[in-house]
This record gives C-alpha cells, sequence and structure tokens, in this order.
C-alpha cells in the first residue's frame, strides 16, 4: 500500500467516525464519566461530618486521630483503547474485518473523547504488548491512532489479555477510561492466566476495573456462531493453525456448532457479570453507534440513580 493509499484509508475512518459522533451525539455521553477520575489534594484532621470512607486509616492509626484524605476532581480525563489484535481479529465473514470493525469502533471513541478534550492513548496486544501509545490530545494524535489500528502489523498471533491488563494498570498511573475490544475467543479458559503467575484473566479484569472504569467491548462475528450449510468445510484455529474438518450440509453438525458457541458465549457473559465489568457486544453484521449511545445514557442515568 502507498502512502497516498494508506493516508486515504485513514481519512475515509475519520470521516465516517466523524459522522458518527455527530448523529449520534456519543461524545456527549462520555461527559457522564467526569468525576470519577480524583487527584489527591490534601490530608487532615477529620472533622464531624466527614465521609468515614475518607479516613486515612494508617495515617489515623500513626498519630492516634483521626485523618482523612480530600481529593479534587481531575478536569481532564484520559482514555486507554486496549485493543486485540491477535490472528483471529483478522477474520471477517462479511464486508469487514473484526479488526477493521474495532477501528471504526475504536475511532469513534477516540474523536468523542477528543470532544471533550479528554486525551487518548492506544494499546495494540497479541500475546504480548505489540504497540502502546501514551494518552495525548489533538487531531494528529487521533488520526496516529487510527492508522495504527488499521495496519500496524503484530508479531505474534496469540492473545493474552491478562498480560495487556497487567500492562496497563503498571504504566497507568492516573484513574482513566479504559476500553477493551477483543473477541474473547482465547483469552478466559482455564488456562486463560498462566502467563501471569497466581493470576488468572477474571481477577485481572476485576484488579483493572478496580483501578481504573474498565469497559469491554465483544467483537462477535456471525459466521463464529453459525455454520452455513456447505458440505465438508475445514476450520482454521487463526491462533493455533488447528484444523478442523466438519460436514456442514449434516443439520446435527451445525446444531451442535451452534449450540457449543452459545453455551461458550453465556459462560462469557458469566464469568464478565463475576469481574464486575461492564460489557457490550457487537456484531459485525450490525451498526455500532446506537448500542454504544444507548449504553452511554444508560450509565448516565444509573450513576445519578
Amino acid at each position: 500500500m502507498t502512502v497516498n493509499e494508506l493516508l486515504e484509508a485513514v481519512r475515509r475512518v475519520e470521516v465516517r467516525t466523524n459522522r458518527l459522533v455527530n448523529d449520534t451525539m456519543v461524545g456527549a455521553y462520555l461527559s457522564h464519566f467526569k468525576g470519577r477520575g480524583m487527584d489527591f489534594e490534601e490530608l487532615r484532621e477529620y472533622i464531624p461530618g466527614d465521609e468515614v470512607r475518607d479516613i486515612d486509616w494508617n495515617v489515623t492509626y500513626r498519630m492516634g486521630r483521626p485523618f482523612v484524605k480530600r481529593y479534587r476532581e481531575e478536569r481532564e480525563l484520559a482514555m486507554l483503547l486496549a485493543v486485540d489484535v491477535s490472528a483471529s481479529s483478522t477474520f471477517g465473514s462479511l464486508r469487514r474485518t473484526k479488526r477493521e470493525f474495532a477501528a471504526e469502533i475504536a475511532g469513534t471513541l477516540a474523536i468523542s473523547a477528543s470532544r471533550s478534550s479528554d486525551k487518548v492513548g492506544l494499546l495494540l496486544f497479541s500475546d504480548q504488548v505489540e504497540l502502546f501509545v501514551p494518552p495525548r490530545k489533538g487531531r494528529r494524535h487521533i488520526l496516529r491512532l487510527i492508522r495504527d489500528l488499521l495496519f500496524f502489523e503484530p508479531k505474534r498471533p496469540r492473545t493474552n489479555i491478562p498480560a495487556a491488563l497487567a500492562f496497563l494498570n503498571h504504566v497507568l498511573h492516573r484513574r482513566s477510561i479504559v476500553f477493551l475490544l477483543t473477541d474473547f475467543l482465547h483469552s478466559l479458559g482455564p488456562n486463560a492466566g498462566s502467563a501471569i503467575a497466581g493470576r488468572d484473566a477474571l481477577q485481572e479484569l476485576g484488579l483493572t476495573n478496580a483501578r481504573h472504569d474498565l469497559v469491554c467491548l465483544h467483537l462477535h462475528d456471525p459466521r463464529e456462531s453459525e455454520l452455513p450449510a456447505a458440505g465438508l468445510v475445514t476450520i482454521e484455529d487463526a491462533e493455533t493453525g488447528e484444523l478442523l474438518e466438519v460436514d456442514s450440509s449434516r443439520p446435527s453438525v451445525r446444531e451442535k456448532f451452534a449450540r457449543t458457541n452459545a453455551d461458550r458465549l453465556a459462560a462469557l457473559d458469566r464469568a464478565l457479570q463475576r469481574a464486575g465489568v461492564d460489557t457490550l457486544r457487537f456484531s459485525t453484521a450490525e451498526a455500532f453507534a446506537q448500542t454504544l449511545q444507548h449504553f452511554f445514557e444508560t450509565r448516565r442515568g444509573r450513576r445519578r440513580g
């Protein structure tokens, strides 16, 4: 691809995501995150009426009298887009791959944050950190992120979500909004956390959500849940290279495939619910803007309630 073709592809995504932000006012709903990030301001003695939960028990114990921590709201927040670029992200049974789909969603979120004068950063990961771009502001920065979302070439095919989140928890020192975009095909199994001693995927999700504001965006292709009646077909696991040949002309085979994947999605939903993480599932066959808008509206109403 030439430089001009690359720039044109980035520009197309920018125009499309700008239109989505304008049409659905997604940016307006990002404002509900304001006030979640807090900066430490001072430590002072407890005054009747202070919140008990603000007491610093370590200082209170040392000083022999109660002290509370005081905070001030941050005027700006940082958004971090953590995007799975493992080999399974290149799959697409329709007009776009999951990675292209992720680029549109992430681009929409990035432009929304930019409209709110917030910084945006990017983490691309496989089973290792492939690229980290610290949060910054500005149109040139957003265009750079869109370019990386579309064209960065990962070195590894597999996925390790816990390793990616552990990296973010290490490098993000202030509370941030973290959007995790992945297909969750390989990352929440029984050995999902083997790359991090003593910590599995769900524990890392919960830890990240406690430190930041984590939202999981599950990207799903319809063909991952149902087989067409196409006779003998070979299914390849993009991340492991494992091949499986099935006779899709048999209704029982198609039904078993659909049932297995329905069970997988149900188990994933239960696991994410246990981790206490807000999750949205997007199909590559459907528009995502209305779902995203509804999500922000719901969360805003929940916070007010």
